[in-house]
């Protein structure tokens, strides 16, 4: 990896015959498709009965598209377990906080903390790895599909031993969590761990600290899970492995990419959203530092379906996502999925090539989307993703807080969404990272709808601030308290701390004035704390910073379809065009994309090249250099 952009899309060719896997192969070559995403739903495939497991055909086809220029990335099937495995065996499948246990016929139906399910998934794991690891065509192996996606927690009877036994590690005594979870108001204290039970059905208030202890708890086992089965194959291969989340699924994100090689999500936001998927592009760049991250899955035409039709991609906006997320980091923009289902549960969903194998709706789009990767990618390559001033904190436990705990109508992941679109109107370069991460570089933070801060995470934010930094906390955070309101009619705190300064949001921008303010608030402390990297751009255009040689160059992408204007700060070079751009309002069309680098850092990279031609100076160089800039 790293050496291309990737341009993919999910294929399942077990479900078609010879004739129609040949047929795919060509008219992906013919589209530009050079990866593809395979077997997550093939475990039946691969295993029909107990212990007869054959990977022969995947092995074959993974060399067949690779002698054909499309390298591929191989899954583990664990979400779609095959019937053998739970057929008289109730005692495996998933049971939700209802006490409702689910039945074979889709996917994540099975508890995946059930002991013999751990087992034949690091089997057919270690086969998978040994059969096909060493192939020269695979590049990558994705994990299961979708974590926690479908289901939640489970509440089986598996289940409840190991929360049991996992609160002893925790707490070591029983005193010590009743005394954490104040038992004993409203709610009888424990007397012993194996008392504690798991979330149900009672007849009034469940204790939030159970709700969300439990979460955790689930959280922390299927990261588990992951470890192993990537532990399984790396003692076969060396290709890199992931898995594709999203921030919507019940997990937690920094967890679960701690022991993996890169990171990547699933996105199907419509165009109205173009907010909510630009904030996963941020996410997952800073999920593994400087490696590029995979967006594993989006659709080609409409915001996905499952049991109907919905509204189409406007044309041209599948180039403007594809673009800001290479943009910003991503090596990999993939589809789900290239062929249409013909059975199934997802029939209508969006695809590239319908179930006969003609154009689908977008089709058109997807070759616009590889124009365009043919002429970023050499850029893109030659550059790198710049490290960001400010950040704004994200996080799977504040999202799980609001979402267990005594609150009513508080969207965690609406309101961090809509925060992050007040810094990006602000054309503000950002980085969303975790409580975890390190704050070096930064000179602004954000840490609003945070309940609790790690005590690590928040000693580093008061280092951060010490040194300087502005540390900007809630609303609703709870280690925003050190702030003195200066008035009682502000809605607005700061205080000094060191060399930097701590800021209290005292309000939730709900109504569009209230936003405005915040987007005031935000413009403010970001030209006090000095930042930099921002671009005076009109709403739905973003500008994207990337390094390149020690230069500075920046790709602008128009999201919204309306076109944009960008009041450029320097004399400018168009590096697509090839053309000089002057100083002041720069336009660009409706979805349209612009490669921009100052004209001194490019007319010094001119004369570099022309000089290890033996040139530089000469009237015919400088002829040519005038000609180009005028």
């Amino acid at each position: 990896m790293g050496k291309k952009l990737y341009h993919g899309a999910a294929y399942y060719p077990e479900l078609w015959d010879r004739i129609v896997i040949d047929q795919d192969l060509q008219l992906m070559k013919e589209t530009g498709i050079n990866v593809i995403r395979m077997g997550e739903f093939a475990w039946s495939t691969l295993e029909p009965e107990e212990g007869k497991i054959d990977v022969s055909f995947f092995a074959e086809l993974i060399n067949k598209f690779y002698e054909n220029g499309i390298e591929t990335v191989m899954c583990t099937p664990t979400p779609t377990p095959p019937i053998w495995m739970t057929h008289g065996f109730p005692e495996r499948l998933f049971v939700d906080m209802a006490g409702r246990r689910m039945g074979h016929g889709s996917r994540q139906h099975i508890c995946t903390n059930n002991q013999y399910f751990r087992e034949r998934a690091a089997i057919i794991a270690e086969k998978l790895a040994k059969g096909l690891g060493s192939l020269p065509g695979l590049i990558g192996w994705q994990l299961d599909n979708e974590f926690k996606a479908h289901v939640n927690e489970c509440t089986c009877a598996t289940c409840k031993e190991l929360w049991n036994k996992w609160l002893r590690e925790k707490y070591r005594t029983i005193g010590s969590l009743n005394n954490d979870w104040k038992t004993g108001t409203g709610q009888p204290a424990y007397q012993s761990f194996d008392e504690v039970p798991v979330p149900e059905n009672i007849p009034t208030f469940t204790n939030s600290s159970l709700r969300m202890t439990y979460r955790m708890f689930s959280m922390e086992k299927i990261a588990e899970f992951a470890d192993e089965q990537a532990e399984v194959i790396r003692q076969y291969s060396k290709a890199p492995i992931t898995h594709n989340s999203s921030i919507g699924f019940h997990v937690d994100n920094e967890r679960l990419f701690k022991n993996l090689d890169f990171a990547s999500f699933d996105t199907y936001a419509a165009i109205e959203h173009a907010g909510a998927y630009l904030i996963n592009c941020d996410i997952w760049r800073n999920l593994k530092k400087d490696k590029g991250f995979w967006i594993m899955e989006t659709s080609p035409s409409f915001s996905a379906s499952l049991e109907g039709t919905a509204t189409p991609h406007p044309n041209g906006y599948l180039k403007a996502e594809a673009a800001a997320a290479y943009a910003l980091g991503s090596e990999a923009f993939c589809y789900w999925l290239w062929r249409q289902q013909r059975t199934g549960c997802e029939q209508p969903h969006g695809s590239v090539i319908s179930a006969w194998g003609k154009p689908a709706i977008g089709y058109e789009n997807v070759l616009e989307v590889e124009r365009m990767r043919e002429a970023l990618e050499p850029i893109l390559l030659s550059s790198e993703s710049c490290q960001a001033e400010v950040a704004l904190v994200y996080s799977d436990h504040a999202k799980a807080y609001f979402q267990n705990g005594p609150f009513k109508k508080l969207n965690y992941r609406g309101f961090i969404t809509e925060f992050y679109q007040q810094i990006l109107s602000n054309g503000i370069h950002r980085d969303v990272i975790q409580p975890g991460a390190d704050l070096e570089g930064y000179k602004l933070l954000f840490t609003p709808y945070l309940p609790s801060l790690p005590a690590d995470a928040a000693e580093r934010a008061r280092q951060f601030t010490e040194k300087g930094g502005i540390w900007i906390t809630g609303p609703l955070t709870g280690d925003g308290g050190t702030a003195i309101p200066k008035d009682d009619d502000e809605l607005v705190s700061e205080q000094k701390y060191g060399e930097g300064k701590i800021v209290q949001l005292h309000f939730i921008p709900r109504s569009e004035e209230e936003k405005k303010r915040l987007e005031k608030i935000i413009d403010q402390y970001a030209n006090e704390a000095g930042v930099g990297l921002r671009m005076d751009i009109s709403p739905g255009t973003i500008a994207i910073p990337r390094k390149a040689e020690g230069n500075q160059i920046w790709v602008m992408v128009n999201m919204d379809g309306n076109g944009g204007e960008i009041d450029l700060p320097f004399k400018g070079y168009d590096l697509l065009s090839e053309c000089a751009v002057p100083c002041g309002r720069t336009e660009i069309g409706k979805f349209d994309y612009k490669v921009l680098q100052s004209f001194e850092s490019h007319s010094l990279q001119f004369r570099e090249i022309m000089g290890k031609l033996g040139i530089s100076g000469g009237v015919k160089a400088k002829r040519n250099q005038a000609k180009m800039y005028d």
